[in-house]
């Protein structure tokens, strides 16, 4: 695995447990652009 590739699943998997803690805390419209953000990166995969 390139570390290309591997940066950009961190960047998801930071942009999804930063969503989750969002959530948890009650701020639904930034977790949502947490997700969003996280699936931008996804496309990079």
């Amino acid at each position: 695995m390139s570390l290309t590739r591997v940066s950009w699943s961190l960047t998801v998997a930071a942009c999804i447990i930063g969503a989750i803690l969002l959530f948890i805390s009650g701020y639904q419209g930034y977790g949502a652009l947490s997700l969003v953000v996280g699936a931008s990166a996804a496309l990079n995969l």
